[in-house]
């Protein structure tokens, strides 16, 4: 219990649930361009939460994302990959990558949108492996938050559109 006129320590937001509408949020791409994620209203969008650019699970990742972007494509579904990163090494990674959708900046305030969404590691300064798959009306219809070090499925991917265009 805190003792009354202390402050009570905040406490972290939850993760959104399938059914919820996503936080809205606008964030900086590669180019320093503005996402706002209600701006995307009318397709689906795929918001892929990262740790870090240039790291291994991170690149393997991305790249099968890149390799596979006609199964988005097909459900209309917008690509947004987030990390702490700045824009600055989001447009070099993109660049080396080759990445095809848009890299998203949570840098400042650091780790702002990953904390709405429920997935910022305040100890290690990141963001957690979330994803969510959100509708064109802006509702959660997907969610998973994988252990560090464990790579998400793309057969998870495949399943939750095509579960989403059977709505």
């Amino acid at each position: 219990m805190t003792p009354p006129g202390t402050d009570a320590p905040a406490l972290a937001p939850a993760v959104p649930a399938v059914g919820q509408q996503a936080p809205d949020f606008e964030l900086a791409n590669q180019y320093g361009e503005p996402v706002r994620l209600s701006g995307l209203r009318g397709r689906n969008v795929v918001l892929v939460f990262f740790p870090f650019a240039f790291s291994g699970i991170c690149t393997g990742e991305l790249c099968e994302l890149r390799d596979n972007l006609a199964l988005f494509d097909d459900a209309d579904a917008v690509v947004l990959g987030v990390s702490v990163d700045s824009k600055f090494t989001q447009r070099a990674y993109a660049e080396k990558e080759g990445y095809g959708f848009d890299l998203l900046a949570d840098f400042w305030p650091h780790g702002a949108v990953a904390e709405q969404y429920g997935v910022f590691d305040a100890d290690a300064g990141m963001a957690r492996r979330g994803t969510f798959i959100i509708d064109a009306a802006g509702t959660v219809r997907y969610v998973v938050v994988n252990p560090r070090g464990q790579a998400r499925d793309l057969a998870e991917y495949r399943a939750a559109l095509a579960a989403l265009a059977g709505n």
